[in-house]
């Protein structure tokens, strides 16, 4: 791949692939990338630090040779809800028969098991259910005891050693990060990872403790995989600087008629604050042994698309599966095409939220309005902090964006926004200077052409961060840069 070689995707919404087995070599990142891998993410769910580590030196050697920022997440793994083993190595329930989970650590037989975590049994109440394998098996509990749970098998099955347990209907008292998380989070932040996916987020207060051992060192990317996430979906979205629709463990804890209401209502209430959501799991699933997706998993890119989230993912197509390229291509082409859809647009622009009530919102709302006025080839967003970038991105210009930063972490964590291009930049001192720069790089990024105009936001005084308050248009020239002359220095108002 060359240095020169440009980077341009033809779409907005973004890519996540998950690296793995099938995908941890440098030929393989570059060719991912090529094909429309935005952000890799890395499961500590599996693999060990040395893995992740030389995965991380990979990117990042990526990143150095095509001169364009990649971001990663690191995905933690989260407390896993298992039960016991069972002295043949599985039993079948069946329908109607009265099975018993308790802490025994002695392996289980047909009547009962060990279920070696003691918040589940505390927080159970009479009626409470409890879901095996994935969903596979359903037990409804009678009776609430101190060390056990006595339950009625609802739905019967085949149940092997250590399969998870999931439990819908109450809030476990449970901390969303394990000790095996904190290991790994301090790992992942000492290697200088964009975003860390927090899992079994049930409360805002699962995302205040990952803050506060984070510290602004990475964005707080809360996955959203239990119902009581819902429950507290706005308190959450707050917190989170992104969050993740995780169709997996929500598919197996609510029913599969709610899970295509639920990315519907997560999507809504992040795009309304200007929060980047992915949807993931089980996207083009089949492709992890076949060439080619299914329709409905075609269809299902295609909703997540036309639904606004700022990126879609792929897990073990390119983690585990045999054809992690054509995952990536066959997904990059279903996106591009829906965003050249007319009714995605029209619908794009009927869901767009109000402006935020404050100067920050309203420039950012000005500059979709100017870029679409003008027809300009880019709104380009001076950012420090991502702020800026993030705002003009919650207005989904028809314009691309252009997000320019001189601190590279800024540029790495936009790689899973929505329709922005960000690349590293100086800092500028003037609105002059700023939109010399701006026109420069629109130039040479390969976005705008000469004698096309781009839209300039930035916040002032340059160099720090703070509110997105000046907005200029500016042309773009080979020699020169012209600009209006009725536009001055002064911060809009």
């Amino acid at each position: 791949m060359s240095e020169a070689l440009k980077i341009l995707r033809r779409r907005r919404t973004k890519l996540v692939a998950t690296l793995g087995p099938a995908s941890s070599n440098a030929e393989m990142l570059a060719q991912l990338f090529q094909a429309g891998a935005d952000v890799f993410r890395l499961n500590f769910s599996h693999g060990s630090h040395e893995d992740h580590g030389r995965n991380i030196d990979l990117i990042r050697a990526l990143e150095e040779k095509t001169k364009r920022p990649i971001g990663i997440l690191a995905d933690v793994q989260g407390p896993k809800l298992r039960v016991g083993r069972f002295m043949g190595g599985a039993v079948v329930l069946n329908q109607g028969q009265e099975f018993r989970l308790d802490l025994n650590p002695t392996p289980g037989d047909v009547r009962r098991v060990s279920l070696p975590h003691p918040e589940i049994i505390a927080a159970a109440q009479i009626g409470s259910h409890l879901l095996l394998d994935d969903g596979k098996l359903k037990l409804r509990v009678t009776h609430v005891r101190e060390d056990h749970l006595e339950t009625v098998v609802i739905n019967g099955g085949r149940l092997s050693d250590r399969k998870g347990v999931n439990v819908p209907d109450v809030v476990l008292p449970i901390p969303a990060l394990t000790t095996k998380d904190r290991a790994d989070l301090d790992f992942a932040l000492e290697r200088g990872v964009e975003y860390i996916g927090l899992s079994f987020v049930q409360r805002p207060e699962d995302v205040l403790e990952a803050k506060e051992i984070i510290k602004g060192r990475a964005w707080v990317l809360s996955k959203l995989e239990k119902p009581q996430a819902l429950d507290n979906l706005d308190e959450i979205l707050a917190l989170s600087d992104a969050v993740m629709v995780a169709r997996g463990d929500l598919g197996v804890e609510l029913p599969p008629e709610e899970v295509p209401l639920a990315q519907k209502r997560i999507i809504k209430a992040a795009r309304n604050l200007g929060k980047p959501v992915i949807v993931a799991t089980q996207m083009l699933e089949s492709m992890i042994s076949a060439p080619t997706p299914t329709r409905a998993e075609a269809s299902d890119v295609a909703t997540a698309v036309f639904d606004g989230a700022d990126a879609v993912m792929l897990s073990a197509e390119t983690a585990a599966g045999q054809y992690p390229i054509e995952a990536v291509t066959i997904m990059d082409r279903i996106v591009a095409r829906v965003e050249k859809d007319e009714d995605w647009r029209k619908q794009t622009d009927e869901r767009r939220p109000a402006p935020e009530p404050n100067m920050s919102g309203a420039i950012a709302a000005a500059s979709r309005q100017v870029a679409q006025t003008i027809n300009a080839s880019a709104i380009v967003a001076l950012t420090n902090s991502a702020a800026t970038a993030l705002r003009v991105a919650r207005e989904r210009p028809s314009s691309p964006i252009l997000a320019l930063s001189p601190n590279i972490e800024s540029t790495r964590r936009l790689a899973v926004t929505w329709g922005v291009h960000a690349s590293t930049a100086p800092v500028t001192h003037s609105m002059s200077e700023t939109v010399q720069v701006a026109t420069k790089i629109a130039r040479t990024e390969g976005i705008s052409e000469a004698g096309q105009e781009i839209v300039i936001v930035a916040g002032m005084p340059f160099g720090k961060s703070g509110s997105t308050n000046a907005l200029r248009v500016a042309k773009v020239t080979r020699t020169q840069i012209e600009e209006p002359e009725f536009l001055d220095d002064t911060p809009a108002s």
